[in-house]
């Protein structure tokens, strides 16, 4: 087991680095730069900032000195937040990045997984039904499309919650709830799915035939082969949450990482729009890791294979 997990933590070295390669890469080939705004600027002032901050050499030479930073550790200085290290930029909003993250993510297991689970042993109910027109419901509007309906109708309409802001335990509802519903109803969809395929084979058969109780029957023997699918989704869904709060931070005023990343992209802050996406993607490899130590504690022939 060591081993196997060893082989897949070595492999986010060159998954970060190509990332920030790309980043990198893509950044600069991008017309235009991070002091051309709105602003006058003569030319002798650009030239000027731009050898302060050494964007004057060549590319190749600003690509060793980043990846120098890297390795120990530095993501740069931000243009945008007066020469703030882009780490503390990021250190402002991950708190609040994380919270988002995670009180999405335990809407999506606590609605999902028992929606779904109750649809397949309901299965043709009205509850079944229901469940399908939720998936279906919830995997056809985009977050920031349910995120303005939801303000327009609980927010402005009912007055029930705050419109936007970050503080009181009521801002994160709107959020979480617009953010969590796609992924919820994959969720639903799935564990609905691999339940019916796993209550049809023969040792389920067997073990009611044994006379187990109906509820050791769906935990032991039923939950954990359809916890195999489900738990395929978690890197997918950890994706769509932290690409979706770039939106919702932004729709919501929430001063997360996501709202620095679009304010960067505007602004042209290359430290800030790298290191952003280098945490994500070690925030998405991370939840991959995770997905495939779960595969092999959930089915010992992943992990020897791995091996």
């Amino acid at each position: 087991m060591l081993i196997y997990i060893a082989r897949r933590v070595l492999w986010l070295v060159p998954v970060l680095w190509f990332v920030a390669t790309v980043t990198f890469v893509l950044m600069h080939a991008v017309p235009g730069g991070p002091f051309d705004d709105e602003a006058p600027r003569t030319a002798n002032t650009r030239e000027h900032l731009e050898a302060k901050y050494g964007l004057s050499e060549s590319l190749p030479t600003q690509y060793v000195r980043y990846m120098r930073g890297l390795a120990s550790g530095d993501l740069g200085i931000s243009f945008q937040y007066q020469d703030r290290p882009v780490t503390e930029v990021l250190g402002d909003g991950i708190g609040i990045t994380a919270t988002l993250g995670l009180l999405t993510a335990l809407y999506v297991v606590a609605l999902g997984v028992p929606l779904g689970a109750l649809a397949a042993l309901r299965e043709r109910s009205l509850l079944d039904s229901l469940s399908i027109g939720f998936a279906t419901l919830g995997a056809s509007l985009p977050s920031f499309v349910l995120a303005i309906f939801l303000v327009s109708l609980l927010s402005v309409r009912l007055g029930w919650t705050p419109v936007v802001g970050w503080g009181d335990p009521r801002h994160a509802i709107l959020p979480v709830i617009a953010l969590g519903s796609l992924p919820a109803a994959y969720i639903a969809r799935i564990t609905r799915a691999a339940l019916i395929e796993v209550k049809g084979e023969d040792y389920v058969r067997t073990a009611r035939a044994k006379g187990l109780d109906e509820r050791a029957v769906v935990l032991r023997h039923m939950a954990r082969n359809a916890a195999i699918p489900v738990l395929s989704l978690i890197g997918p869904i950890t994706a769509h949450l932290v690409t979706g709060s770039f939106i919702i931070e932004q729709v919501f005023a929430i001063p997360g990482i996501g709202r620095a990343f679009v304010q960067a992209g505007f602004a042209r802050d290359y430290g800030v729009i790298m290191g952003t996406t280098l945490f994500y993607a070690a925030v998405v490899a991370g939840a991959n890791l995770v997905v495939d130590i779960l595969y092999g504690l959930a089915d010992p022939r992943i992990r020897a294979g791995g091996a």
